[in-house]
């Protein structure tokens, strides 16, 4: 929209200024000319009215009579002749090539030529050109300079506008717009906070059956597990305790089945994303584990880019990060590190947690991140429900390197082409309403309400 709204308004102001500047060079010129001819035929005139009042009082001809009006203020230069019935007077330079002359017969029958340079006149005629010319850049930078203000004022409201649509897609509550001050888009972005409303009260809803669901289920299932474990402790038949064993498994995998579509349908519903700066969870979970850290004799640095920013579940990566450092604390060795770097022309960041230590065995690295797989300091379950709160923000947790074991967080990056900075004037971005970080960022601002 901001292209087509400059290419428009530019157009507009081409077409206007070739529409008037042209025509008004052209008619500039001709006036100009045609004044220096008049000029030119009044100096004639004049030159010979002199000449018939010396005549009249008997003064001989003189060459010096005509030496004032070979210059008249700012016209140019001109020769001069004059042809009497006794003389021939000459005054001024003379000229070669292409000229331009004014003859005028006195009353007493004197002869007055005045010539002048035809590119005298020309050059005056286009001084005229070249200052209309001048006038229509301007003219036409002052429209460029318009549409860009326009356009930056149109757009910038539309940008924000797209950032909540985007955050609203991936579920999260309704972020805060100030009023753009133009009606329509302020219309549309009621709407969208009106729709944001009802959406969040259905999550809402729908969220607490879940609860209850998983509570109503979970209440039957255990006191029947405790029910057949009581059958199978007090039964002294083999085939009795065979079948509560059987049923007791087949309880217990429904039990995990019931989990299984919780933990989809919370992934389903999502609704938690929103744009973060990675140092701020990072310095977060560094102050929870440093003294962790200490305690063990080891050291925990960060090397985070400051303005990092990502689409991500806070809650979710700071578990993350506190599954990595926790596996680094128990299996590594040595100064553990977290940087961050980019990752792709997408603005994505990965966020790397690595040690010194001896690193990840060949057999496990393949199966680290399954359920239940563990070197056995642990249970084997954190690594994998990091995964998966990774994926759930659209990100993915690999294993970078084995030795020393680096694990890198892949992260969508706060989309660029939403950041006004980028797209519209800074002054434009300020004046729909900067965030609450310092710098006008349009992401900085997204925030639940």
């Amino acid at each position: 929209m901001r292209r087509r709204i400059l290419q428009a308004t530019i157009a507009a102001v081409t077409v206007a200024v070739i529409l008037l500047g042209f025509p008004l060079a052209f008619f500039g010129a001709q006036f100009v000319r045609e004044n220096d001819l008049q000029e030119l035929d009044a100096r004639a005139q004049t030159v010979a009215s002199i000449v018939d009042f010396r005549l009249e009082q008997g003064i001989t001809p003189r060459n010096s009579w005509l030496d004032p009006y070979v210059t008249n203020g700012g016209s140019p230069a001109a020769h001069i002749r004059v042809v009497t019935q006794g003389a021939v007077l000459d005054a001024g330079p003379n000229f070669s090539g292409r000229t331009v002359s004014a003859t005028y017969t006195s009353g007493s029958g004197a002869i007055v030529i005045l010539t002048v340079p035809w590119w005298d006149l020309f050059w005056l005629s286009t001084r005229v050109v070249a200052l209309v010319v001048a006038a229509a850049i301007v003219a036409f930078a002052a429209g460029i300079a318009m549409a860009i203000w326009q356009a930056n004022r149109l757009t910038a409201p539309l940008v924000y506008l797209a950032a909540s649509a985007e955050q609203l897609g991936s579920g999260q509550v309704r972020p805060h717009l100030d009023a753009s001050g133009v009606e329509e888009i302020d219309l549309v972005a009621a709407e969208l906070a009106r729709s944001s409303d009802r959406m969040a009260e259905r999550l809402s809803a729908e969220r607490q059956f879940a609860s209850d669901a998983s509570h109503q289920l979970r209440t039957p299932l255990t006191a029947l597990s405790m029910r057949l474990e009581e059958i199978s402790a007090a039964s002294d038949s083999e085939l009795v305790r065979d079948e509560a064993r059987i049923s007791l498994e087949q309880v217990e995998r429904l039990v995990t089945v019931v989990d299984d579509l919780l933990m989809r349908s919370r992934r389903a519903q999502g609704g938690t994303t929103e744009t973060l700066y990675v140092l701020d969870v990072v310095h977060q979970q560094q102050e929870e584990w440093t003294p962790s850290f200490s305690a063990a004799g080891r050291g925990l640095q960060v090397d985070v880019d400051p303005q990092a920013q990502v689409l991500a579940t806070p809650g979710a990566l700071a578990q993350v990060l506190a599954t990595l450092l926790e596996n680094s604390l128990v299996h590594g060795d040595g100064v553990t590190t977290v940087r961050s770097r980019p990752s792709g022309p997408g603005g994505g960041i990965v966020l790397e947690v690595g040690d010194q230590g001896a690193g990840v065995p060949d057999e496990l690295a393949p199966r680290i991140f399954e359920r239940e797989v563990t070197s056995g300091k642990g249970t084997g379950l954190g690594l994998a429900l990091a995964r998966d709160l990774v994926a759930a923000d659209g990100g993915r947790l690999e294993l970078a390197q084995r030795r020393p074991a680096v694990f890198a967080v892949f992260l969508a990056g706060a989309p660029h082409v939403l950041d006004p900075e980028m797209v519209v004037a800074r002054t434009v971005a300020d004046q729909v309403g900067p965030g609450p970080r310092s710098g006008g960022r349009l992401f900085g601002r997204w925030r639940r309400t």
